[in-house]
């Protein structure tokens, strides 16, 4: 370019830009080039829009007196290759050009190379042809022919293909499992991630064969992958989600309800150290270290009373609550211990059944969803009443484990209910499950409005007899003239959709049998009564593969931007839903839908509707026959139809936060993106209530959020008495965590035995370290200051060195080499964890030593601490409560070790005082 500058006028810069241009293909000029098939129209769009911006520039130039016309345009074609220039640059290379839309399978078509493939659909949809005797088959001729490789995605996935064709007879033919190499005739079973497999020519020592490749998704279906992601811990999930602005209310656990302000740096004895900076009543300020981060919580309000700093009434408010706790605690224990003495059927899946009905999952199981079976099949196989809960966000695979636990149930001879909220659920629940159950010799009856009166009177009579297995209905099936014989599991869908006397009657039914509880936005109780551990809790956190978030956006109604929306969804080839708060909104936007958007079709549906017409209308929009749906809140939950990408809420603010998110959780479930608008009225003023639940939810825009909604939700509703009794506001006195917490500890104990009278802070305290190091992450290498508070609340809970060296791998992973300060601050949190588990509440140190102050100033050893003084040899003393450790320390470096050091030798004293107490107990 300052070459060209240098040329005047615009045709020597069109001469010198084509000289260059025509030289970028020389560069590489044996090279493959690889088109997307919808370049060429994006390049001409391109093109034309550089041409019109040039003309328009063109003229305004020449409309311009010669004095002011200094700059001139540069034609288009000295800048860019025309449409004949490319053509010609692309003359005689070799060019790919990928297909954007999938192309036809099903049985011996042609596969995208031109070679022909085989696919086992058909045999998949016909009960009465064996779909493994099909494959052996197949694999029969084609070994005749040459070697045969069957693909699978995983070791997993090609264990249990192995095992099935073992069981088809074909054992003999498997030459190499591993599939590494393929030099003679056999069948060869190789991790391979191919969606589709081909046929090609083969040459194998002198003669000439044919090699045939089978994948795993031939063969079973359609089947996504995705990388492994990292384990996240349920009981960590909550607080990860968490993060702090400026503003918001926290509560530290020995000074109360503050406002957090912020972060800053302060130097301590020379050396920087940020801090959290907290404001109390009367303008008082808290600077809280870094490392201490877990002593604060938020408190889950906008709005409370600041408590007074190094007042009374905090600790007096707190003493209150640690007795209401305890008494609650233990009733809650004596619930969870009366259902862990009932016994409950001890289920097994049958091996070879199992297989191959895991098989037919069409994807890779998420590591979340893997460790929820897990949990599933560990309760159902334990003897006890199963009572647990599976929290997953819409489409996240939920209904999945709940179809194993099904299995396993039925398979072992029990009845299972499955019991929807809504009709069009359950139909939907009931298709699905209808579907893989079939070739099992299982009965799978659907029992709600939408099947005839003669259908249900088969379908009850049925299930008291016990020949039907699986039964899926709506509250219908909780009625008393339904009576069964053998129930084993109960499966409930969204629990909070039920109502108190539907509720009362499945309590009624799970005294002594399996229940499963699927969620994505838990409600309130349920969720606490999980985090407390009285009910088991897995969470499936990990999206679906290509799935993309949701983008949200909240606003008054506005006709212009609806339209455009409703538009482009229709021009992409999609549909939408339009859902109304209440049946009588429905003919103000069907006006709206006639006068605005004449060109697309729509359909009403809404509750009140006769059971068969709601269903013609529901399946008319499922095949794609209406650009929109314009319903109530029946599409609400589970409804799942991929082509439906655009939702519109009206009066938005009339809903709750959890409906709000089951609604827009009805779009996005394919991998095209997704669009949520919520529209209020306009010049309309929200309550304060739902103006939160608003942006609560338009802040949510991340993937599987509907755990993170249901905390957000319990902040702002509250949970009431876990029990029922009564409304309680306890846990607002001091905020959400802080009660969670203290619940859990009061729970342990009690559970542990330890627990007598009042609860104690014992596990509530953090140690103090002043050792005069920089301890901070820099703000240069952690810029965003959400992150580095997310950073210093996990450092806060690590304890081991293996934890430590596990957390720098990832930071230098992610921000690339470890500051000198970073390292340090990871080296305290590790002499921290140490002096907590010495007991030790504050370690001041500098070049001479260090000055050790005990939490409660007691020591666990004494006998040990004696020992430890004596060990000293004179540089050791106690004064005014304290021990004073004498040393000569010269670096940084010296004083972080021997801190270390003193606070190890001290730990260890208690833990060998630990060891000997629990040994004469024993």
């Amino acid at each position: 370019i300052s070459a060209g500058r240098k040329h005047q006028g615009a045709e020597h810069w069109m001469s010198f830009f084509h000289e260059t241009l025509e030289t970028l293909f020389d560069y590489v000029p044996r090279a493959t080039i690889t088109l997307d098939d919808q370049l060429t129209a994006q390049r001409l769009s391109r093109w034309e829009s550089i041409a019109d911006q040039y003309e328009t520039r063109r003229l305004a130039m020449a409309n311009r007196s010669k004095m002011d016309s200094v700059y001139k345009p540069a034609p288009p074609e000295g800048l860019y290759l025309t449409d004949t220039a490319w053509e010609t640059a692309l003359i005689g290379k070799r060019v790919i050009s990928f297909k954007p839309l999938p192309q036809p399978t099903g049985p011996n078509v042609l596969d995208a190379g031109g070679r022909l493939g085989r696919n086992f659909a058909p045999e998949r949809q016909q009960e009465t042809v064996s779909l493994f005797g099909a494959l052996a088959e197949h694999i029969k001729v084609k070994l005749q022919e040459g070697p045969v490789v069957i693909a699978s995605y995983s070791d997993g996935a090609r264990e249990r293909l192995t095992g099935l064709i073992e069981d088809e007879g074909m054992g003999e033919t498997i030459a190499i499992k591993n599939g590494t190499r393929i030099g003679k005739r056999g069948l060869h079973l190789a991790v391979w991630a191919l969606e589709h497999g081909f046929e090609a020519p083969w040459e194998s020592g002198s003669s000439a064969s044919k090699l045939t490749v089978i994948s795993e998704q031939d063969i079973l279906g359609d089947r996504l992958i995705r990388s492994p992601k990292r384990k996240r811990r349920a009981e960590n999930f909550l607080t990860e989600t968490q993060s702090l602005s400026p503003g918001d209310l926290v509560v530290h656990v020995d000074h109360g309800v503050g406002r957090y302000l912020g972060m800053e740096v302060v130097t301590a004895a020379g050396a920087a150290h940020e801090c959290l900076l907290l404001e109390y009543a009367e303008s008082s300020k808290l600077y809280l270290p870094v490392e201490n981060i877990e002593l604060l919580s938020r408190y889950g309000h906008d709005e409370g009373l600041l408590d007074k700093l190094g007042g009374g009434a905090w600790q007096s408010k707190k003493a209150k609550l640690k007795e209401r706790i305890r008494e609650m605690a233990d009733k809650l224990i004596r619930i969870a211990a009366e259902r862990a003495l009932r016994k409950a059927p001890v289920m097994d899946p049958p091996p070879g059944m199992w297989d191959a009905f895991s098989a037919r999952f069409p994807y890779t199981e998420t590591d979340d969803q893997l460790n929820a079976i897990s949990d599933v099949l560990d309760d159902l196989t334990s003897g006890n009443p199963m009572d647990r809960l599976v929290c997953g966000d819409v489409g996240f695979g939920k209904t999945e484990v709940a179809m194993r636990a099904a299995f396993v149930a039925a398979m072992s001879g029990l009845q299972v209910a499955i019991v929807a909220p809504t009709t069009l659920l359950a139909r939907q629940h009931y298709k699905s499950f209808a579907e893989r159950f079939r070739g099992f010799p299982l009965e799978v009856r659907q029992l709600s409005r939408f099947v005839t009166a003669k259908e249900a009177t088969a379908t009850r009579d049925g299930i008291n007899r016990g020949t039907v297995d699986v039964v899926v209905g709506t509250h219908a099936l909780l009625a008393k003239t339904v009576k069964f014989k053998n129930l084993g599991l109960l499966i409930i869908d969204e629990e909070q959709h039920f109502g108190v006397g539907h509720k009362e009657r499945l309590k009624a039914m799970r005294t002594d049998i399996h229940v499963l509880t699927l969620t994505a936005t838990p409600i309130p109780r349920t969720l606490q009564l999980s985090l407390t551990g009285v009910r088991d809790l897995s969470i499936i956190g990990t999206p679906p593969v290509d799935r993309l978030a949701i983008r949200t956006y909240v606003s008054e109604f506005d006709a212009v931007t609806l339209r455009e929306a409703l538009l482009r969804e229709h021009y992409r080839g999609g549909q939408s839903f339009y859902v109304v708060p209440r049946i009588t909104d429905l003919p103000e936007i069907e006006a709206f839908l006639k006068e605005q958007l004449p060109e697309l079709t729509y359909l009403v549906a809404h509750g009140q509707m006769a059971a068969g017409e709601l269903d013609d209308r529901m399946n008319a929009f499922y095949d794609g026959k209406y650009d929109i749906l314009l319903a109530t809140t029946i599409v609400e939950s589970g409804l799942d139809i991929p082509t439906a990408n655009t939702m519109i809420v009206h009066r938005a603010d009339m809903f709750g936060l959890a409906q709000l998110y089951q609604i827009r959780g009805r779009v996005g479930r394919s991998k095209t993106r997704a669009y949520a608008y919520l529209t209020t009225k306009p010049r309309a003023k929200l309550t304060a209530t739902a103006e939160k639940r608003l942006r609560v939810l338009g802040s949510l825009d991340t993937l599987g959020a509907g755990f993170t909604l249901a905390s957000q939700d319990l902040d702002i509703r509250g949970a009431g008495n876990l029990l029922g009794e009564e409304q309680s506001g306890q846990m607002r006195d001091v905020g959400f965590e802080l009660y969670q917490s203290m619940l859990e500890d009061a729970i342990a104990k009690i559970k542990s035995g330890e627990l007598e009278g009042v609860i104690d802070d014992d596990g509530q305290w953090a140690p103090q370290i002043n050792l005069g190091v920089p301890v901070l992450i820099p703000e240069d290498y952690v810029p965003d200051l959400d992150v580095r508070l997310g950073l210093y609340r996990r450092l806060s809970e690590l304890t081991t060195k293996v934890e430590l060296e596990g957390f720098a791998a990832e930071l230098i992973d992610r921000f690339g080499k470890l500051p000198k300060e970073v390292n340090t601050l990871m080296l305290v949190v590790r002499i921290k964890a140490m002096c907590k588990r010495a007991g030790i509440a504050k370690l001041d140190g500098g070049p001479k030593g260090v000055t050790i102050q005990f939490h409660n100033d007691k020591f666990a050893s004494p006998e040990g601490l004696v020992t430890f003084i004596q060990d000293q040899r004179g540089l050791a003393k106690v004064k005014e409560n304290k021990i004073v450790v004498k040393r000569d320390w010269k670096t940084d470096a010296d004083k972080i070790k021997g801190a270390f050091a003193i606070a190890r030798d001290l730990a260890e004293h208690v833990i060998a005082k630990e060891k000997k107490a629990k040994k004469a107990k024993a």
